[in-house]
């Protein structure tokens, strides 16, 4: 197994996407890169402590590479703009590659500059490539959020339109049954 963890905005989205992939066996919201130890969700909100809201994805590379990760987080966030992901504004919404590793960092550096060569967006690409420190999970009432709670406001008009673009758009890399 191999690991990957991203930022692109609310981690509820973030988890509801990747945990329908292929290959993918475990999707764990957190915070990354701040300085305080064991953030709380209403610290982090409070954009103090420097961490943005996280998912570590916990995948399986013969099934899925992490081209394909990378692939995906670019399709299903905007990369342009900066510590903003919709009406989500703050640090800890920024968009953010934290890298396990030198190969990881290599391939995120050359997906990034290859997307901004072919002008794949209007505007410049705002994503942050930083290792991987501080992580903490998040409390366990963030864990499967959008499956938990549907019909909740922020999932239905959010999260479900983003999910249902998802499906249509990546139908060949998800788990049985679209999950």
């Amino acid at each position: 197994m191999a690991e990957a963890t991203f930022g692109g905005g609310c981690f509820w989205c973030t988890e509801a996407i990747f945990q329908r992939l292929t290959g993918v066996t475990h999707v764990e919201p957190g915070y990354s890169g701040g300085t305080t130890d064991r953030p709380s969700y209403e610290a982090v909100c409070q954009g103090t402590t420097g961490h943005a809201e996280v998912i570590r994805i916990e995948y399986d590379p013969a099934a899925i590479d992490y081209g394909s990760l990378l692939e995906i987080f670019f399709q299903t966030h905007d990369p342009t703009t900066l510590n903003r992901q919709g009406a989500d504004v703050g640090t800890q919404y920024r968009s953010v590659i934290f890298y396990h590793d030198d190969a990881q960092k290599a391939e995120a550096e050359s997906f990034v500059r290859q997307l901004g060569e072919s002008d794949a967006f209007s505007s410049p690409i705002v994503t942050e490539i930083s290792p991987l420190i501080n992580y903490f999970p998040a409390e366990d009432y963030h864990r499967n959020y959008f499956a938990s709670h549907p019909t909740q406001s922020y999932c239905a008009a959010v999260i479900a339109p983003k999910v249902n673009k998802f499906r249509q758009k990546f139908a060949a890399k998800l788990k049985e049954g679209g999950a």
